[in-house]
């Protein structure tokens, strides 16, 4: 089955068509900037874009930065306000005129990595991070997700870790990988203390420098790059409209 995936970023919507049968794009993923926060409705014009991009007729999996319950987003930390208690699916369904299916954006980022990537056929609890202008998590236990954990929002020196350990907070700094690593280590080993995961995956674009900043890490868990590096979301939000179980 072919869906188009879309990943919903604090910066960018980016999609394009995946084979879920084999993980894989079908076409070069297609960028549709957002300079500024966007309403409800304009990133939903943003995906619209991407649709007419491919000529897409068929169904589309879109990973949103928030908590997804069912039909409705929760939350919407680096989004418009406006999108909290938003029927999302429907949202999207009207401005696409297609079927939406519709998860939380690092949560389809770890289906990706659980059912093709760094994380298949690993049993116990393993844990993806995406790191961009937030901070997303989705945790694993034998292959099944948790949804919506939210764990770039545990406090840090008073704020959620996101303000200090995302790769937006690196780049609004000026820290250098070293310095910055050291941050996300001490954000690491609060997960680690909390939830002992036997591996972590990490994406986001960042995750495409992990030479130059894993070396940092003081940590005892195994940390490795997502395989689908920044195109983990877009894998896993066509996986999931096409009802594809997360452990592959």
């Amino acid at each position: 089955m072919n869906v188009l995936g879309i990943d919903i970023g604090g910066s960018a919507l980016k999609g394009a068509p995946v084979d879920t049968a084999k993980g894989t794009l079908l076409a070069e993923r297609f960028r549709v900037p957002t300079e500024t926060v966007l309403t409800p409705a304009k990133v939903a014009r943003a995906a619209r874009e991407i649709v007419e991009h491919f000529d897409w007729k068929g169904p589309v999996g879109i990973g949103f930065p928030g908590v997804v319950r069912g039909e409705c987003i929760l939350s919407s930390a680096n989004l418009h306000p406006a999108f909290i208690g938003c029927n999302g699916e429907a949202l999207f369904r009207k401005a696409l005129s297609l079927p939406v299916s519709l998860l939380n954006d690092a949560d389809a980022a770890g289906l990706a990595e659980v059912a093709f990537g760094a994380g298949r056929g690993r049993k116990g609890t393993v844990l993806m991070l995406t790191f961009g202008t937030g901070v997303g998590s989705a945790l694993f236990v034998d292959g099944r997700l948790y949804p919506n954990s939210e764990l770039g929002h545990l406090p840090m020196d008073g704020h959620p870790a996101e303000k200090r350990v995302s790769a937006a907070a690196k780049e609004r700094k000026g820290l250098s990988y070293k310095k910055w690593a050291g941050r996300v280590s001490d954000y690491l080993q609060v997960i680690e203390t909390i939830l002992f995961p036997q591996l972590i995956i990490v994406g986001g674009g960042i995750s495409q420098e992990h030479a130059e900043w894993f070396k940092h890490l003081q940590i005892s868990t195994p940390v490795v790059p997502a395989r689908f590096l920044n195109e983990a979301g877009i894998v896993g939000a066509a996986l999931h409209a096409a009802g594809r179980p997360s452990g592959g």
